[in-house]
């Protein structure tokens, strides 16, 4: 029960700082001078950055749903 409490801790500190550093129409070039004017697909970082989030999203939702049933 300990371990699940923490698991949902990790993963809710892990989403909330993988949805603050997406940036909808800039890309993570345009803080290194990128143009960015056009946004037309997610690729290197930010990519993972979605699918990271898409994950974390379904562990935290898992963990508390099993927590809450507990």
């Amino acid at each position: 029960m300990f371990l699940l409490k923490i698991l949902q801790l990790v993963s809710a500190v892990l989403l909330m700082a993988g949805i603050l550093l997406q940036n909808k129409g800039a890309s993570l070039s345009g803080i290194f001078g990128g143009s960015g004017n056009v946004y037309l697909s997610k690729r290197g970082f930010d990519k993972v950055l979605f699918y990271g989030s898409i994950a974390m999203a379904a562990i935290f939702f898992t963990v508390s749903l099993f927590l809450f049933l507990l």
